[in-house]
């Protein structure tokens, strides 16, 4: 079981992927953590992945796929949930091919729409924790004592992503190569879409009512 989770940058991503791993025993397969692993280890494919990130390089599209490629160790049996990945059509298709030569495929493709107002303002308003990582947003899920983590009480700050400035440029790429893979998946009859403008629950809510019929929570 292959599920894939797209949207915009503020869209919820790692808010849902986290929710429907729980609930669904989903295996969360994020590139951000696959690559900060692989570095950290030192493999052979984290070595080459390091080289382009210490140069200011963007990772080919290929090392990227051969890192996730590497995470699915069973795809066709195993249920794993894709975060951040594919980012562009070209991954898409390699992805494809990659899963059509162990006889599996993907199974559904979940979409969290967001306009870009909503993502500016979530992201904008992110904030998050130094010592714990916890993310809270100061509109739809402020702490309880301003500046301050509700779990582990550490100092919550803005990341450099979530400035204004930076934000327009992140959805400005996602617009050109991400945006894309809506069309993609649609006509693949893989694609369900879901109003990532509601609050979390909510959101949660109607993603489980699509993966249900597929997966039995466990």
């Amino acid at each position: 079981m292959i599920i894939i989770l797209i949207g915009a940058p503020g869209s919820g991503k790692g808010t849902q992927s986290s929710a429907l791993c729980a609930r669904f025993d989903l295996k969360h397969l994020s590139t951000g953590d696959i690559f900060r692993a692989e570095m950290a280890a030192k493999t052979a494919l984290g070595q080459k992945a390091s080289e382009y990130v210490k140069n200011g390089k963007l990772v080919p599209d290929g090392l990227v796929t051969d890192m996730v490629a590497a995470k699915l160790e069973d795809p066709k049996g195993g249920r794993y949930l894709l975060d951040g990945f594919p980012r562009n059509l070209e991954q898409a298709q390699a992805l494809s091919s990659f899963l059509a030569k162990r006889g599996a495929s993907i199974d559904l493709v979940l979409f969290l729409d967001l306009t870009q107002t909503g993502a500016m303002k979530r992201l904008t308003s992110r904030r998050i924790c130094g010592g714990c990582g916890e993310v809270f947003n100061v509109l739809s899920r402020p702490p309880k004592i301003e500046g301050k983590c509700d779990q582990c009480g550490g100092d919550l700050g803005q990341r450099e992503d979530d400035s204004e400035a930076t934000a327009r440029k992140r959805l400005m790429v996602y617009e050109d190569l991400t945006r894309p893979l809506v069309a993609y998946y649609k006509a693949e009859q893989v694609f369900q879409e879901v109003d990532a403008g509601q609050s979390p629950e909510e959101v949660t809510a109607s993603l489980a009512r699509i993966v249900t019929p597929l997966l039995a929570p466990r």
